[in-house]
């Protein structure tokens, strides 16, 4: 049944994002603003506690909730699972962000960037910073928004798909090393990584086998993995991220913050639209994983 369900959650993304008012994922975003409004704590220790604390609320609503859907018919688990993927969201905006580099329209190009993709300032990035924003963006969220829920939805069902995504968009909203977050996001940032292990390298390795497409460099995919990987401050948006680097060709840095494949080119346009290709091969090999049969046991 679980593999029906995501076929049909992945069909179903085709069509779009719900509205917000039915939008499960922006329920969890008001409700992570409205309790960030009422954090009260001023000590560091106290700011963690807090912050743990609201976050296991917001955790334990959104994982009941799913769980209390598991025993609706399929067809409606499907639905549901549906606005806990991103796929046609991410792509369609990294596809804005190119189509604006492409009529030499960078003002566009960062406002695009910045609106649908990036929490930076992108005021002052050049085309060639605001396509590797856009390639780095596509390559990490390739599975936070759709490999990552997919995986917790056929390991536990909706209950888990449900705090996967909320998990993912606390560390979104309150995983900021700030003066203000450092400590009251904490729990946040810490399970977001906890949780983003396994999906992140499974989207690294779908991507590295993808590399070996024409168009790419597959080599360099796994070489620039196994040495760049380790380069982000998260332990894993360098998985993906790195290997499209090297699949590419590309240099991807983030002033102050990380370069990946170093001796690579600028990216341009044409990298964007290339990334996106490398996408859709990663994400149809990864699907394919998650679609494999379970092993039963044999029983004796």
């Amino acid at each position: 049944m679980k593999r029906r369900v995501m076929v049909l959650a992945l069909l179903l993304d085709a069509l779009g994002e719900p509205p917000p008012l039915l939008h499960p994922v922006v329920w969890m975003g008001n409700f992570l603003n409205w309790a960030r409004r009422h954090w009260r704590a001023e000590l560091p220790g106290a700011r963690r506690i807090e912050g743990a604390a609201w976050w296991s609320a917001g955790a334990l609503v959104a994982g009941s909730a799913g769980l209390g859907a598991a025993r609706l018919p399929w067809p409606v688990q499907g639905v549901l699972l549906k606005p806990l993927l991103a796929r046609r969201a991410l792509l369609g905006a990294a596809g804005e962000v190119a189509g604006a580099l492409a009529a030499e329209n960078l003002p566009e190009a960062r406002r695009l960037l910045a609106w649908h993709l990036v929490s930076r300032d992108t005021a002052d990035l050049s085309a060639s910073e605001v396509a590797a924003a856009v390639i780095e963006s596509v390559s990490e969220n390739l599975s936070d928004s759709v490999v990552a829920p997919l995986l917790a939805y056929r390991w536990g069902g909706l209950g888990a798909a449900a705090l996967y995504r909320y998990a993912n968009t606390a560390d979104a909203l309150w995983g900021y090393r700030t003066p203000e977050l450092e400590d009251a996001g904490k729990c946040a940032a810490r399970a977001d990584d906890a949780l983003n292990l396994l999906p992140s390298r499974l989207t690294a390795g779908c991507a590295a086998l993808a590399a070996g497409l024409p168009g790419f460099a597959g080599r360099d995919a796994w070489t620039i993995w196994r040495s760049d990987a380790r380069f982000t401050s998260s332990p894993n948006a360098g998985q993906p991220m790195s290997v499209f680097a090297g699949a590419l060709g590309v240099r991807l840095e983030k002033r102050g913050h990380y370069v990946l494949n170093a001796a690579g080119r600028s990216p341009g346009t044409q990298d964007v639209w290339r990334a996106l290709r490398l996408a859709r091969w990663t994400l149809a090999l990864a699907v394919g994983v998650l679609l494999l049969p379970a092993r039963r046991r044999r029983r004796a």
